[in-house]
């Protein structure tokens, strides 16, 4: 994992995409990772197409981005994600030996039989590694720096904690960031332009960061200027950026 470059998201489903559930994955994948120190570069949702899926595994996989996959990978028509990634890597799906004896175990606890679309559940691109399922213990898997989920919330986000836990460690907290805002209410983002390019050429390694709001019967326009970045180097910014600020006669507000 030494040329780890980004962490990535991909969501899939048409029922995401046709609107008939909403994604819930985004927002709590966001949390887990800023509980550790990390953030996703990107995400993309995708549906039941496994040309498409085929072909955006097949480029992250050549990449360095850890990819987090949700859905897509039981065994009904509709599901592909199994089949794309074994494609994308140029490998064959294989039933992995663990993923037999969690779902032979799940199945003895249920007393039902273990057939053939069962233990489907548990092929995977050969060289893959099992991610364990708390939910149902039908689980996921991992291939390279890959790491693929159901879509099911319940199951799928203790996954993701999981594969953070064991496999990036190392990643949680390196670089420690914070953020900075305030509210300038009636403010325009075209006033604000210059502040912000000259904040950005004078604190380098700092985001500078804006947020406008036409208001509401409730609240006044506004804009939420910020910075973002490395703790001492961000407030320093921030402090120079609100005395501008304050100078310009600007009427200003807490975030």
């Amino acid at each position: 994992m030494d040329k780890l470059t980004g962490w990535g998201a991909i969501i899939v489903g048409d029922e995401i995409m046709r609107g008939k559930r909403q994604d819930k994955h985004f927002g709590r994948a966001v949390e887990i990772m800023a509980a550790r120190g990390l953030h996703l570069d990107w995400v993309q949702y995708l549906g039941d197409d496994r040309a498409r899926l085929t072909d955006t595994l097949r480029r992250t996989l050549a990449g360095n981005d850890v990819v987090f996959s949700f859905g897509g990978i039981g065994v009904t028509p509709d599901d592909h994600t199994r089949q794309a990634a074994a494609a994308a890597a140029g490998v064959l799906l294989e039933l992995h030996p663990e993923a037999e004896r969690e779902i032979r175990a799940r199945m003895a606890e249920l007393r039902q039989e273990v057939t053939p679309a069962r233990l489907e559940l548990g092929s995977f691109p050969a060289g893959s590694r099992i991610i364990p399922n708390p939910f149902n213990r039908i689980p996921g898997f991992s291939f390279a720096h890959h790491h693929f989920f159901p879509g099911f919330p319940q199951m799928a986000w203790p996954m993701l904690e999981w594969a953070l836990d064991t496999h990036y460690r190392e990643f949680f907290h390196r670089n420690a960031e914070a953020e900075f805002a305030l509210i300038i209410w009636e403010g325009l983002e075209g006033q604000l332009l210059d502040l912000m390019r000259r904040i950005e050429a004078e604190f380098a390694g700092v985001t500078v960061f804006s947020l406008p709001s036409f208001g509401s019967d409730t609240i006044r326009r506004h804009v939420e200027l910020g910075v973002r970045g490395a703790p001492a180097l961000a407030e320093a910014a921030f402090a120079a950026m609100r005395a501008e600020l304050e100078r310009r006669g600007l009427d200003l507000g807490a975030k």
